[in-house]
């Protein structure tokens, strides 16, 4: 219980937890609770590198759609690729393109929703390819501007 205090008033004070991991530690909580740890390895690399370079095309593939983003203080659905990419410096914003960049593998927090780049910008989760979730893509499920 005094973990979840500490958690609380560190989140409180506007401030990031650093958790000590290591590479192996966080693909052990991406297979205890989501799945295949190559594949959520796969995504971040290639996420992590297509923002970097401002590779629309490429990050618009790897999102799960429709997605809902905060553009402006609005809310908007983005229904397929080819929104996201034409709406990409609005949804991508210089905050989230930073967060993605500049987070490091064995730092990823990691739960049931998801892994989650910098302070909640970016979340992916699986997609299941079928009724029975034998198979699944990694997607980004969440994009959206922490800053108040």
């Amino acid at each position: 219980m005094k973990r979840l205090a500490l958690f609380a008033l560190i989140l409180a004070l506007g401030a990031s937890p650093v958790f000590a991991q290591s590479v192996a530690d966080v693909n052990a909580s991406i297979e205890t609770v989501l799945g295949d740890p190559a594949k959520y390895g796969e995504a971040f690399e290639a996420i992590q590198a297509a923002v970097g370079a401002g590779e629309a095309a490429v990050v618009a593939d790897w999102v799960s759609y429709p997605i809902t983003v905060r553009e402006g203080g609005d809310e908007v659905t983005i229904e397929g690729p080819e929104d996201f990419i034409a709406q990409y410096d609005q949804i991508i914003t210089d905050a989230i393109s930073q967060a993605v960049v500049s987070q490091k593998y064995e730092d990823l927090f990691v739960n049931a929703d998801g892994v989650m780049f910098g302070n909640g910008e970016v979340w992916l989760n699986g997609i299941c390819k079928d009724d029975a979730c034998s198979d699944f893509d990694v997607k980004i499920v969440t994009i959206q501007s922490t800053a108040d």
